[in-house]
């Protein structure tokens, strides 16, 4: 990737309406959920241009990794946070160490998602929290995707089974609940109708096609209302991404 590539994800991740509401009700969430007296010790995995690390630092202290070489490259040159390159498959890190570990849109990306959980689970301590996002949904599986180069969307089902044992979950949902509609319907006819679909792939990423001064603010007001319903503990019964949040049992 040219290095123009990460400087606008670096601009994406800070201004576009789905990044800051997103991270509007992560950060929400956390505050509520964090059972532990700050600082923390905090694990990001998977932070691309680190904007939910500078976030999470609110918390305590933050290691974030990054696997792709070129990102972590461009990250540590650029971003002020704590930085290495690593892999969520084999985390470089001793067992029991983190009070909170955060992998946001992350383990879609792997094909072992099983293994990669084992693994936050593990440097996770005892009463601590792991807490992951991911996009939900295979049939709402397009062009934007294959961009980013997942390799599963999530149901529910299927997000909490990997985190059964070991510990309780403390709250899932699905969220961006109100635009999950149109955009289930403008997908699946995309599906339907071939030159659609090719609309859809000449514009790549979905970060690109709706980021519009008009679309940034009809969308992020929209969306900010899950934020107050997230905080009361609602659980959205659709949405075009999930959250979950698990709890580490405490050693006896």
């Amino acid at each position: 990737m040219q290095s123009s590539y990460y400087q606008e994800y670096y601009a994406i991740e800070r201004e576009h309406w789905w990044f800051l509401v997103r991270n509007q009700i992560l950060m929400n969430h956390l505050r509520q959920n964090l059972p532990f007296k700050r600082p923390l010790q905090i694990l990001n995995i998977g932070v691309a241009t680190g904007r939910t690390s500078e976030l999470l630092m609110e918390f305590g202290n933050v290691k974030s990794v990054e696997y792709d070489q070129e990102c972590y490259e461009f990250t540590k040159a650029n971003v002020p946070i704590d930085i290495v390159q690593g892999s969520i498959l084999e985390l470089p890190f001793e067992s029991e160490k983190y009070d909170l570990v955060c992998a946001f849109d992350v383990i879609e990306h792997v094909e072992d998602h099983t293994l990669a959980v084992s693994e936050m689970k593990r440097v996770c301590k005892p009463e601590g929290l792991v807490s992951v996002t991911v996009p939900a949904f295979m049939f709402l599986w397009n062009q934007h995707d294959e961009v980013n180069h997942h390799v599963r969307r999530y149901d529910m089902r299927m997000l909490k089974k990997i985190f059964e044992g070991d510990g309780k979950i403390v709250f899932n949902t699905y969220f961006n609940f109100w635009l999950f509609f149109p955009i289930a319907f403008f997908r699946l006819l995309s599906k339907i109708l071939p030159l659609h679909q090719r609309k859809i792939e000449e514009a790549g990423s979905d970060f690109t096609i709706m980021n519009g001064p008009i679309f940034q603010k009809i969308f992020k007001t929209i969306f900010k209302t899950e934020d107050w319903l997230i905080q009361r503990k609602i659980r959205l019964f659709v949405g075009v991404s999930a959250l979950l949040t698990w709890q580490k049992t405490k050693k006896v």
